[in-house]
Parts: C-alpha cells; structure tokens; sequence
C-alpha cells in the first residue's frame, strides 16, 4: 500500500511538473517568461467569442456617428501594427456608455466608452489608451490572469449578465450604467506598468507624442483622488493610477522621441459626440431623476435629450423603461420598437418590448421578442419572463426549462425561479424510514 501511494505521489508530481513545463512560455513583448496555460489560439477564439456579448452588456456600439468608430480602428490599428504581435485579429470599437472606461480582451478585441472620449484632449491621448489596451493583449496579460484564476479553482467566467433585477423599473439606465460583465482582469502592478511603458513605446513607433500618456496619466490620477464617482466604477477598476507610476513613466516618456498630436483630426471625429454633449447630459440627469423615482421629471428629461438627438436609441431605450414604470404599456412598445428600428443588433430594445408586450397579454409577440432578445444576448431577466410565458400558455416543462436557467442567475429572479420550481417540480418525498410498510 505504502508503495502504491509512493507511486501515486510521483505520478501526480510528473503531471504537476509537465503542467509547469508546457505552462512555461516566453512573453512576446518583453521577451521575459512567463506561465500560462492558455494557447494563442485559445485566445483568439475567447476574444472573438465575447467581443459582441461584452458590448452589449456595456452599452452596445456607439451608432450615432459611425465615422466615429471608424477614426478610433484607424488610430488602434497604427499602434498594432507596431506591436511584437501585429497579426492578431485586432478591432477596435466605441461603446455608447457614459462611463469613462477602455478595455481589451484576449485576442486584441479592444473597445473605448463614449465616455472616456470626450475626457481626451487630442489624438496623441487617445493613442496613449489605445496603445496600453494594446500591450495587454500584445503580452498576453489575460491569458496570464486566466490562468492564474484556474490554477487558484476560481475558474475564469467570461460574461456574466446580472439579472437581479425583476420589475422593468429596475432596468432604468441599463443601456449605459449595467457595468462591466466581461473578463476584465485586474492587472498586477508589473502588469500595468508594462503596458504604460510599452504603450508609449508604440505611440512613439508609431509617430505620437508620448508626453501624452504622462498628461491623460496625471488627469487620472486628479480624478481618483478627488474620488469622482463615475471615474472610480470605470477605468480605475481596472488600471488604477498612482504618483508612483505617473513618476516612473515620466521618466521613460523622456527618453522616447517626440511626436505629433492630431488635435485637429481628433477635434473633426468627435465632432458629433460633443455637439451631443448636451443631450447625454440630460438623460444622465433623467436617470438621477428615475433612480430617486420622479419619473414625471425623468420623462421630461428623456423628451428634452431626445430633441436635441432624435437618432439615439439610448434615449429611446430610457423612455420606454420610464413608461413602464408609469404602467403605459403601449406607449413603451412604441418607444422600444423605435429604438429596435434604430439599432437591430442592440437586445435591450427587445428585451423591453417582450416585456411590454408580456404585459398587454400579447404572449406571441411577447415571446418573439424575448427570444430574440436572449439570442443576442443570454439574460437572466428574459429567460425568467420567457418561463411566466409558458406558465401562461400551459407549457409546464417549457417554463420548468426556462426557470431552471433563471435560478442559476441567483438575487431575486434567481429566488422567483426557484419558488416557481418548488411547485412545478418538487422534490420527490423521501420514504418514512420509521412508519414504512413492510
């Protein structure tokens, strides 16, 4: 026996052991090594596979001006195509979410909020964002914390859509504040600082001034220690700053070669979104006015931001969930169908007209547009209501499928779920060990 388990140890220590071996790669950036456990390839296919979910739950594409997105590639793709790993399949895509936040997924999927934009001065800013989401996924920084996070038993959940929410009141503001739901690694220190100094060395390739990052670094830095509270839930979450770096960047940006600042390119392409400026302002007040429930100044709010830009979706989406909560189902419909028309490929618009819909009893309709909805994007919210449906047409093993999936999102839909399941499927009763007949 005592042989046996000897031999067991020393199977187990020579699969540790080639674990640790074939983990044992070089880092393409730094040329250091490093473990991870996770193929190039393996990245690819994570990045490419939650690239659309991860925008949709932030917000979905910023549509308003296309253009906008197409400048923001341009610039992205200069800085790869310097990087140590220029084939990857890099995209580069703008959220329309308020909150200031860029980031990248395995693979080289990168996006950057809306609302981060409009905080950068110049091109050259922009290049210092871009360039350091670039390194991350350059130098494999997520397969790096994946790896880490399965080797702790942690495991490594890509897209997470909360839906604790149960009443359509609840998902005001979701089209621009439902947060992160993706893999977005907290990065070690040597992490980040890897990706600020190599990023300026790819604004510098690439013909930036990398004096910028410095500037776009100290303005960080600003904002987080006068804790304002939409800087403190975005980038800092992720890539928080310190005087430490800012002073050990200067000091790597000083020996790099000047560059250009495109002020005037940056200026033009963001054009639209500060003539909106305006607008977002007074739906970001209408969802202050929501969250405090006075939905008739939300309302109000919504209408006046929709004036000043009738082509985005968001205000749309907002006034129909506002609607809802006043119980004016048709009105909703109406605001969500003309959000859906807008931007198709969005799930939030589908995802309040199924429940509009769910509540004027008009069950096929209510059902397509979840369905629909759940297809762009997995979510708890439609799957839950998508269960009442089949409660509703007498499908009892449809809506025990589809309450078995909400329970699995636990918070209150979760709970719901789960008491629904109590009574569709109960336990089988365990046989009375004492009083049974023989």
């Amino acid at each position: 026996m005592g042989n046996l388990t000897g031999r067991l140890r020393q199977i187990g220590g020579s699969l540790l052991l080639l674990t640790l071996v074939a983990g044992c790669t070089v880092n393409p950036v730094t040329g250091e090594s490093q473990f991870t456990i996770i193929s190039p390839a393996q990245e690819v296919s994570i990045g490419s596979k939650q690239y659309n979910p991860s925008q949709q739950s932030q917000g979905g594409q910023y549509i308003v001006d296309p253009d906008l997105t197409v400048y923001v590639n341009r610039v992205g793709q200069k800085l790869a195509s310097v990087s140590e790993r220029p084939d990857l399949p890099y995209e580069f895509v703008v959220l329309n979410n308020d909150v200031p936040n860029a980031w990248a997924l395995p693979g080289g999927k990168i996006a950057i909020n809306r609302g981060l934009l409009t905080e950068l001065k110049d091109e050259a800013q922009l290049a210092a964002v871009l360039g350091h989401e670039v390194v991350h996924a350059a130098a494999r920084h997520s397969a790096q914390q994946m790896t880490q996070s399965m080797l702790l038993g942690v495991g490594s959940q890509l897209v997470t859509i909360a839906g604790n929410q149960t009443q359509y009141g609840s998902l005001i503001g979701m089209g621009s504040q439902m947060g992160s739901a993706l893999y977005q690694a907290s990065y070690g220190r040597g992490q980040e600082l890897e990706a600020d100094r190599y990023g300026m060395l790819y604004m510098a390739r690439a013909g930036y001034e990398p004096e910028a990052a410095i500037e776009l670094q100290e303005t960080f830095l600003r904002l987080a220690e006068g804790k304002q509270a939409n800087w403190l839930q975005g980038l800092f979450a992720s890539h928080p700053p310190s005087r430490q770096r800012v002073t050990e960047n200067r000091i790597h940006a000083s020996k790099l070669t000047p560059g250009v600042r495109n002020k005037s390119a940056f200026d033009r392409a963001m054009r639209q979104v500060n003539r909106d400026q305006n607008a977002y302002e007074k739906h970001q007040l209408a969802i202050k006015a929501a969250n405090e429930q006075d939905y008739d100044q939300a309302l109000s709010l919504v209408s006046k931001a929709r004036s000043l830009q009738p082509r985005e979706p968001l205000f749309l989406v907002t006034q129909g969930q506002l609607q809802m909560q006043k119980k004016h189902y048709k009105s909703a419909l109406a605001s969500f169908h003309s959000a859906h028309k807008i931007y198709p490929e969005y799930y939030l618009p589908l995802l309040g007209s199924g429940m509009a819909a769910k509540q004027l009893k008009s069950y096929t309709r209510a059902e397509q547009d979840l369905q629909s909805s759940n297809l762009i994007l997995p979510n708890q919210i439609a799957t839950f209501h998508l269960g009442e449906i089949q409660l509703t047409k007498g499908n009892k093993e449809e809506a025990i499928s589809y309450f078995r999936q909400a329970a699995q999102g636990g918070g209150e839909l979760g709970q719901r779920s789960v008491a629904y399941l109590q009574d569709l499927a109960p336990a089988p009763q365990q046989p009375n060990q004492a009083g049974s007949h023989q």
